[in-house]
Order: structure tokens, then C-alpha cells, then sequence
């Protein structure tokens, strides 16, 4: 009987530092596969490969945590030394140090909304880098005759701010970049938008719309994208995002703020009552201001006693007189041509818009079809009445022909039973039926002999 060999000894299992790395990362996946974390942020580095590397820690311990470029660029806000903040992410070995790390997913700061928190921030960055500055802004030309708006081509914004402009100033061009004002793909076309104006230089004003909503909703005017893209504009650029207590970001880069997009239609454009009454002002001051400085030239040289000089004085303040009235003229006549220039403008665009009236057309191919429809009704009884006149001399020939015409004067047709026409006697023969007919009904008869 063989004996049975017992080992006493602990079974010996060897890993390498791989394979146990290896495993310590697959069961710390799996047990913290998704945590948050709440610490304070330390020692806050960004790599050049776009990933961003920092420490979590408390009062008693500290973890490393990393969050690589594509999380990263989905953070609401950047992460910052001194920041406390709760971290989303699973645990990690990172085996070329034999460290375990977060790898972060996002990020929310503590007692502070993140939205909140980033709008802060890129406002502090914009205000440090001088975009807030107020000797940058430019003014808006008084009356700009093109205009362009980037805003949703559906909606009410744009349909009010349309409405304004055409009833405060009538001819003011306006082009519309249509834009995603909310959601993924906004920032983007925003920009576009803003860069197209400022690229192509069509527009003197170039503003910004969107009505209002929530903080989450005007997000996209907060992206300091959109920011830098005001601030490059060529053009100056008016904000008018949301409702009057709402701010944005494009709200403090922008060269002026409207407190809504109906307010920023008012704003752009004076009504043509106010130009005509600027105008008229102007008039007013420049002759008091002409009248009174000849008057007090007048004034002087007279006080100076220089008697001899009179008359050439008085040719000369004469002169200046004429000139004055001179110009008087020419402002009226030019105020005169220029309302008169946009009447015709405005008489042009409103026959334009005329001729291209669909009812107006529809009328005139009604007029078209009703014409062409007598044209052929007119055609039908001509054509009948034309073959009515071939007809009629045809019937009465044919019923002069007819051999029914005959039975009038009192013959007779007679057939035999096979429906044939008897012309000799052995045509019907005795003992059978002919029928008789005659000029109005027939007689049925029987053949009893022949002569």
C-alpha cells in the first residue's frame, strides 16, 4: 500500500507586479466603479496634453485625482487651488507609480451653484484681461441704415424687433443670421454668426437676441467664446439677451446693453418724427447762434466808433445775411429732397410688394380663364351651328329618298315569315303568313292563293 505524500506547507501563489496591479485596479473598479468625493482642491496643474492634474484633500488624508481632456471640457468650471468640491468619478491604479487616483467626470463646487460658480469666473478672467473696460466700447452710429441681428429665425424675437424697426424707421435694412440660441451647437453658431457680421462689414450695428429663460437657458451667452467674439467684432454689437433682470457675459463685453430684444429694436433707430425734430432744432440753433454772433459783431464795431467803415460793414454783415439765408434755403430744400427721396423709395418698395400680390394675380388668370372660356363656347355654337346648316339639307334629301314616303300615297310593303320583301308570288307561298306594313302600323296575313 502506497503511502499518501501530505504537504504541510501554504500553497505558494506568485504574481507579477502587473498581474497584481492588475487585479488591484479590476477590484477597486468594481467596488468604486462611480463615487463622489468631497475634499479641496491642491496642487492644481495643467499638462499640455489638455489633461488636468490635482489633489482632493481633507483634513486627515489626501487622494490624487486626473481628469483627462475630454472630461475636462465638459466641466461647467475650470478646477482651481482652494476650491472646495465634490468630485464624481471611479478609482483608478495608475501602475507606473503603484498609485491609486480619481479619474474625474465632474466636478461641482460646494455651496455654490456650479453654473453660478463658472460665471464668476470667466467674469473675474474677461474683467482682469480688460473686455469690461468702458473706454473699449464704442458708440452706435445715430441712425445705421443696415443692420444685422443674430438670434432663432423662429419665435417672437425676431418677429417683434422687425416689427419695431419698420415702424420706427421705414427702409432700414435688416439681415438676419439664423442661430441656435439654446443646446449643443449654439456656441458655435453664435460665433459665426457675430464673426460673419464683422467679417463682411454689411451691418453698422450688429445685435445679439434672445428672450429670456432660465440661467441654464442663456447658458450660451455665458461661453467665453461667444465673449471673445463681441470683443473682436468690427462692428459695434448691442446684447440683448433675456428679460431686464437677467445678465450675461455677452452683457458686459458688449458695446451696450438693451434690457430686452424689443428694447434693443427701440434703441438702434430714432423714429423719423425725432430726426425731423433733431433736425429742425439744429436749424433753430445754428441761426440764433449765426444771428447772435453778427449781432454782436455789430455791437462791437459800433462801440468802437469805426463810423467810417459803416457802409462796408453793412455790405458785409449783408453778405453774411444772405449767406445765412443761403443756407437756410439749402437745409429746407435738402430736408425737402431727402423726405421726398424716401417717399419714392417707399412708394418703389410698395408697388413692388403690388405687383407681387397673389391676389391680383389670381384675379388676373380668373379674367384669363373666364375669356378663354366664352372664346370657347363661342367656338362650340359656331361649330354647331355650321354643321346644323350641312345637316338639314341632307335630312330633307334623304326624306324625299325614303321609301317610307311611298306607304303615304297608300302602297304597301309585304314580307314573308324568313323577313324578306315579297316581289313574286313565289316569294310568300300558300298557307303561310306575310306581314303587310303600311304607312302607320302593319297587318299580319295569310296567303290563301296566288294570281
Amino acid at each position: 500500500m502506497e503511502q499518501m505524500a501530505l504537504g504541510w506547507e501554504p500553497r505558494r501563489v506568485t504574481f507579477t507586479v502587473s498581474e497584481l496591479s492588475a487585479q488591484i485596479r479590476d477590484r477597486l473598479g468594481s467596488e468604486f466603479g462611480d463615487v463622489w468625493v468631497a475634499g479641496e482642491i491642491s496642487g492644481c496643474k495643467m499638462a499640455s496634453s489638455g489633461h488636468c492634474y490635482f489633489t482632493l484633500k481633507d483634513q486627515e488624508a489626501q487622494i490624487r485625482c486626473v481628469c483627462f481632456r475630454m472630461s475636462l471640457r465638459y466641466l461647467k468650471f475650470k478646477p482651481q487651488d482652494g476650491i472646495a468640491v465634490l468630485a464624481r468619478g471611479r478609482v483608478d491604479v495608475y501602475e507606473a507609480r503603484g498609485e491609486y487616483q480619481l479619474l474625474v467626470e465632474a466636478l461641482e463646487p460646494q455651496g455654490h451653484g456650479a453654473l453660478q460658480f463658472a460665471f464668476e469666473q470667466l467674469k473675474r478672467k474677461l474683467a482682469e484681461e480688460g473686455l469690461f473696460d468702458a473706454d473699449r466700447k464704442r458708440d452706435l452710429p445715430r441712425l445705421p441704415l443696415r443692420i444685422g441681428i443674430v438670434t432663432s429665425p423662429s419665435g417672437a424675437v425676431i418677429r417683434d424687433m422687425t416689427q419695431i424697426l419698420s415702424r420706427r424707421f421705414p427702409g432700414v435694412h435688416v439681415r438676419l443670421y439664423p442661430a441656435l440660441v439654446q443646446g449643443e451647437g449654439s456656441v458655435e453658431t453664435v460665433v459665426r454668426g457675430i464673426e460673419y457680421f464683422s467679417r463682411t462689414e454689411w451691418a453698422q450695428v450688429t445685435i445679439v437676441a434672445r428672450g429670456g429663460g432660465s440661467l441654464e437657458d442663456l447658458w450660451t451667452f455665458n461661453e467665453e467664446a461667444v465673449a471673445r467674439a463681441i470683443a473682436a467684432s468690427s462692428v459695434p454689437v448691442i446684447s440683448a439677451i433675456g428679460h431686464e433682470t437677467d445678465f450675461t457675459i455677452a452683457d458686459f463685453v458688449a458695446d451696450l446693453r438693451a434690457p430686452t430684444p424689443s428694447a434693443a429694436a427701440e434703441l438702434v433707430v430714432p423714429t423719423q418724427e425725432q430726426l425731423r425734430e433733431q433736425i429742425a432744432l439744429g436749424e433753430h440753433k445754428l441761426l440764433q447762434a449765426v444771428r447772435y454772433r453778427l449781432a454782436m459783431a455789430a455791437r462791437r464795431l459800433h462801440q468802437q466808433g469805426v463810423e467810417r467803415a459803416s457802409s462796408v460793414l453793412h455790405r458785409n454783415i449783408g453778405r453774411l445775411q444772405q449767406r445765412v439765408d443761403e443756407c437756410e434755403y439749402r437745409i429746407r430744400e435738402r430736408a425737402v429732397a431727402t423726405s421726398a427721396r424716401n417717399r419714392r423709395a417707399l412708394d418703389q418698395l410698395t408697388a413692388r410688394l403690388r405687383s407681387q400680390d397673389l391676389r391680383l394675380r389670381m384675379a388676373a388668370d380668373r379674367r384669363r380663364v373666364e375669356n378663354a372660356e366664352a372664346a370657347l363656347l363661342q367656338l362650340i355654337r359656331t361649330r354647331q351651328t355650321g354643321a346644323r346648316l350641312r345637316l338639314d339639307p341632307l335630312i330633307a334629301h334623304l326624306t324625299q329618298l325614303s321609301p317610307l314616303r311611298i306607304l303615304d300615297r297608300g302602297y304597301a310593303i309585304v314580307t314573308n315569315q324568313a323577313g324578306r320583301i315579297v316581289k313574286q308570288p313565289g316569294d310568300a307561298p300558300v298557307d303561310s303568313t306575310v306581314r303587310i306594313r303600311l304607312a302607320s302600323g302593319g297587318i299580319d296575313a295569310e296567303v290563301t292563293g296566288h294570281s
